[in-house]
């Protein structure tokens, strides 16, 4: 069942605005604790870098990242009502001009998409079937954005307990974070040695 609920922006030039959102049992809103801890985590990597929420859903993440200094975000996600709900928010809280709304399916969107040639930041956050009935797929969409972004973009996965994180492209290289049920998979893409050696493009 559905049901309408507010989600607020934690901190940066939006700190304390709200969306009211409905949130259908199919969809993952990203908590408030995990958002939190995935800004403070990329920190010094969001301002001045575009920012792709993808499968946006409420879009609160993709406007978060913009609160916090992102030169734009591009919101990708299938739904919309969803992509209304994101185009209005834009408008009232004034960000209109740094948001780029696209309806679209990530996995086809993925394989069209021509990267920038600087860095970026990409968010994943599939709904729950996406990380069941479509994981091949979604891998299959990991491994493609990894392919095509330059080096030391940040790809992060917000994923679920039990996802299969051996199954990742060069498990190895992903910093696992945990917070109760949930999962940030990060991934700072370019050569081995830079991702682990804490750059100031990269995760602290």
């Amino acid at each position: 069942m559905a049901e309408k609920t507010q989600i607020r922006i934690v901190a940066g030039s939006l700190r304390g605005r709200k969306l009211t959102v409905v949130v259908h049992p199919g969809m993952r809103p990203t908590p408030q604790m995990v958002r939190e801890a995935f800004f403070s985590i990329l920190g010094n990597a969001i301002p001045d870098r575009e920012f792709y929420d993808i499968f946006a859903g409420t879009g609160v993440v993709g406007m978060e990242a913009i609160s916090r200094g992102a030169k734009a975000a591009r919101f990708i996600e299938n739904d919309p009502r969803q992509v209304a709900d994101i185009q209005k928010y834009a408008v009232a809280f004034q960000i209109a001009d740094q948001t780029h709304v696209l309806r679209a399916d990530a996995y086809r969107w993925a394989q069209r998409w021509l990267p920038p040639a600087e860095p970026v930041n990409l968010f994943l956050s599939p709904p729950f079937p996406d990380l069941s009935d479509k994981a091949e797929e979604f891998l299959a969409l990991v491994r493609e954005l990894l392919h095509k972004v330059p080096a030391e973009s940040v790809l992060t996965i917000q994923a679920e307990e039990g996802f299969p994180l051996e199954r990742l492209p060069e498990p190895d290289l992903w910093d696992v974070r945990t917070y109760g049920r949930n999962l940030l998979l990060i991934r700072v893409t370019g050569e081995p040695a830079k991702a682990a050696s804490g750059s100031s493009a990269e995760p602290t």
